[in-house]
């Protein structure tokens, strides 16, 4: 396939998403349609929503960047997070998630601990989905860079556009369906990219004899505490996301979220598997190139023209689904937990529709600007996973699980955890070079455990209440 046929190849794959933005949005009739997709989404286009979501630049590009630069073994031990947060999901929260049914992450935390809380969570969910979405509109700028010459920054912005629109059209219904059909793609992709490429360097045991000596040990060179702060983010993350909290949700029946999770745990075990192997396979075959662009240039450069544009286009599949949702559920801050419960004036489902696309294109714009503040997308993808999961998910799962915690201890450990983020990463530079994870999750922890302990509880678990579509129908 030339360049010519991989850019059209890839050029025919955005189109049919967009396609099938323009039909989701005739299905919108509310914003009940809009966040939740009127909770009718199956198992099957659940479980590949799910996966589809959570397979983003992060791991096109992010996690092809820690293999390509620390080797295999080590990728193994940082990519064992997202499968044992998933474990947890199906063993403890998919049906509860779905039993309550809300829009926001932050409005699960009202139910608990009052509307304070509500809008801190909402902003430290801006924060981190901001920086998630920067990821995407710089992934998708490689890509379209590489098939078409045209600079890096104007391939930002036009990658940009797509991500906007396909959240902007149909929402949730949009985003569900073209998640399915990525999913789908994805995985032949990438299964075709990894049967060629472990061929091509003579199957593990070659590919290993190949590597150089610090990629073959299984911390690649890095010390355990510094792997941990690789380890822990994606854990943390995916035990709190709002966007997995939003499509067990959108699901028909507490039973299907729930089992929704097992292809998603499948699906996520191969994905990882195959990225490990194409992008340390790219050390040996493209031993110079940018780490960030290891699988793209292994699909550009070593593999023949079907199979390098399939994985293009499995690549574009990975970025425009992760972004599309995370502006979907970041726009959902920002109108239902944020403009909600600061401003006085009631709108009626289709005024919060409008707001809620204002927002998505608002935060689009926002994305585009956090991403120049950052070398790669590796160091993007591990900052924002930090400033979720260690600043919202302690507080969140204390929601369903420790009865104790506070409204009070709640607002100290999530500002603790955006204090010590912040901090660690940008005024005194990392020190040791250990992620902020390592320091912000541990001071987010002991905060939300005294200040819980020193006032009194508002309530004790979460409040059984009608789901947001009862409320509405």
């Amino acid at each position: 396939m030339t360049d010519t046929g991989v850019l059209l190849a890839i050029c025919a794959y955005v189109l049919v998403m967009i396609g099938i933005g323009a039909w989701a949005a005739r299905k919108v009739k509310n914003n009940h349609d809009f966040m939740l997709a009127g909770q009718r989404i199956g198992r099957l286009v659940l479980t590949g929503t799910l996966l589809a979501t959570w397979t983003g630049a992060g791991t096109i590009m992010g996690r092809a960047s820690f293999s390509y630069t620390y080797g295999p073994f080590a990728s193994i031990f940082y990519s064992l997070g997202a499968p044992l947060g998933i474990l947890i999901m199906y063993l403890f929260l998919a049906k509860r998630i779905r039993m309550h049914s809300k829009y926001t992450v932050p409005e699960i935390m009202q139910e608990r601990y009052g509307s304070s809380v509500r809008v801190v969570t909402a902003v430290a969910i801006l924060l981190a989905y901001t920086a998630i979405m920067s990821e995407q509109v710089r992934g998708l700028g490689y890509i379209l860079h590489l098939t078409t010459g045209v600079s890096e920054d104007a391939a930002k912005v036009i990658g940009l556009v797509v991500i906007v629109f396909l959240a902007f059209a149909g929402g949730l219904i949009s985003v569900a369906y073209t998640d399915a059909i990525s999913a789908l793609l994805i995985t032949v992709g990438l299964a075709g990219g990894f049967v060629f490429v472990l061929v091509h360097v003579g199957g593990f045991g070659g590919l290993v004899d190949s590597l150089p000596a610090d990629h073959t040990t299984w911390t690649g060179g890095l010390s355990p505490i510094q792997l941990a702060g690789y380890v822990l983010p994606t854990l943390l993350l995916i035990l709190g996301d709002q966007n997995m909290y939003q499509r067990f949700s959108a699901a028909s029946s507490p039973e299907v979220a729930k089992r929704s999770t097992l292809g998603f745990l499948f699906g996520d075990v191969f994905f990882y598997g195959a990225i490990i192997v194409l992008a340390s396979s790219a050390t040996v075959l493209l031993p110079a190139v940018q780490p960030d662009t290891a699988v793209l240039r292994l699909a550009t450069d070593s593999l023949p023209g079907v199979l390098g544009g399939l994985l293009l286009m499995s690549a574009t599949a990975f970025i425009i689904t992760t972004g599309n949702s995370y502006l979907l559920s970041s726009a959902g801050n920002l109108v239902h937990d944020i403009y909600r419960s600061l401003s006085r004036k009631e709108e009626n489902s289709r005024g919060e529709l409008l707001l809620t696309r204002v927002a998505i294109v608002v935060l689009g714009v926002g994305a585009f600007a956090v991403g120049e503040l950052f070398p790669g997308v590796l160091e993007i993808q591990v900052f924002s996973y930090t400033m979720y999961g260690a600043v919202v998910t302690p507080s969140l799962l204390a929601t369903f699980l420790w009865k104790r915690a506070t409204a009070a201890g709640c607002i100290a450990s999530m500002v603790t955890g955006i204090t010590a983020t912040l901090v660690w990463e940008f005024a005194l530079d990392k020190p040791h070079d250990w992620n902020s994870v390592l320091v912000a999750l541990p001071l987010s922890v002991l905060a939300l455990v005294l200040g819980s302990l020193a006032t009194p509880s508002r309530r004790s678990g979460p409040v059984a209440s009608p789901s947001v579509g009862e409320r509405e129908q």
